[in-house]
């Protein structure tokens, strides 16, 4: 699994302006409503669910918010870089400034959790952070976001 099939150029945010964990997550509700064609608010209701859970930021400035939803033909993934970063509750205390949504069909089972453990080892990668941080173009996002294992290698 790759980051390019989850994600699509309208799925990336390049200065999200938000300024809560809450706002962020609906402003990023928001923009999977249209890549997806899911209610605005069932993509919010599942994300914050998880989040009652516990937080989905792991550190280093970055959170990876995910829920399994109905009606769902694929898995989906969306970016967004903040303007500013925000208090997500991370594990190590330190606000978030980028964030990947990932989202599941009920049934997704392995395929989700091989998602997460993908984009989890994407962003572990400081020199992708590093990247993703000093741009604020959507399209370079995508095109850092979406190069391969091999050609960062290389």
């Amino acid at each position: 699994m790759e980051i390019h099939d989850l994600l699509v150029p309208d799925g990336v945010d390049a200065d999200l302006k938000a300024t809560s964990k809450k706002q962020g997550l609906q402003d990023l509700a928001r923009r999977a409503a249209a890549v997806t064609g899911l209610h605005e608010r069932a993509v919010f209701d599942v994300l914050m669910e998880r989040e009652r859970l516990g937080t989905t930021g792991v550190g280093n400035g970055i959170a990876i918010p995910h829920g399994k939803l109905p009606n769902l033909d694929r898995l989906y993934g969306l970016f967004a870089r903040l303007e500013t970063p925000i208090d997500f509750q991370a594990i190590d205390e330190r606000p978030v400034d980028l964030i990947f949504v990932l989202l599941a069909p009920e049934n997704a089972g392995a395929d989700h959790l091989k998602a997460l453990a993908r984009i989890s080892r994407l962003l572990r990668d400081q020199a992708v952070c590093d990247k993703l941080r000093g741009t604020d173009n959507a399209e370079a996002l995508y095109a850092i976001l979406t190069e391969s294992e091999e050609d960062r290698a290389a």
